[in-house]
């Protein structure tokens, strides 16, 4: 959702017609793949998280324009670089992500845990990484890209059974 709100914003940038109708295109095949029940709870989530403001037109119609965070969010992360900041101080959480991934979307699920141990998540089983470091913005940026916020569940957690392994791995005190 937020990629189509960021072509919104590059189409207002471009000045190369070839560039202008090329993200017309792309823009076009995505906004088919979208079901509107999906379409309305990212507008909310959007909404809620800031990221999106909504102007209200003249004819009784609705705009929404990105927020200054939800600009900075879209052109901050690089989903092949993207990384977690590590804390001068460890506030005593653990962050949980948890994912359920359908083999039809085998690839999805596969990319989604390389991202997770690139960005230093502990495997804790298959399908369930930790880190005790902030992380929900980069979690919602990766399930937005994928389109997997459906599969995926975060969590943040002050107990877990095996901390002492945990601490032992981030190099916490």
């Amino acid at each position: 959702m937020l990629l189509l709100l960021s072509a919104g914003l590059a189409l207002g940038l471009t000045r190369n017609p070839n560039q202008y109708f090329r993200i017309v295109r792309e823009v076009g095949k995505e906004w088919k793949k979208i079901e509107r029940d999906s379409l309305n709870r990212a507008v909310r989530s959007l909404y809620e998280s800031k990221l999106v403001s909504i102007k209200d037109n003249r004819d009784g119609t609705l705009t929404l324009v990105l927020s200054k965070a939800g600009k900075r969010m879209a052109l901050t992360y690089d989903i092949e670089n993207i990384e977690i900041k590590i804390q001068t101080h460890w506030d005593d959480k653990w962050r949980i992500v948890m994912f359920d991934v359908p083999e039809k979307f085998k690839r999805t699920r596969d990319a989604i845990r390389i991202h997770f141990k690139n960005m230093g998540f502990y495997e804790f089983q298959k399908s369930v990484f930790v880190h005790p470091y902030p992380c929900a913005k980069e979690i919602e940026y990766i399930m937005e890209f994928y389109k997997a916020r459906r599969f995926v569940r975060f969590m943040v957690a002050t107990e877990i059974d095996n901390a002492l392994e945990l601490k032992r791995h981030f190099k916490l005190s």
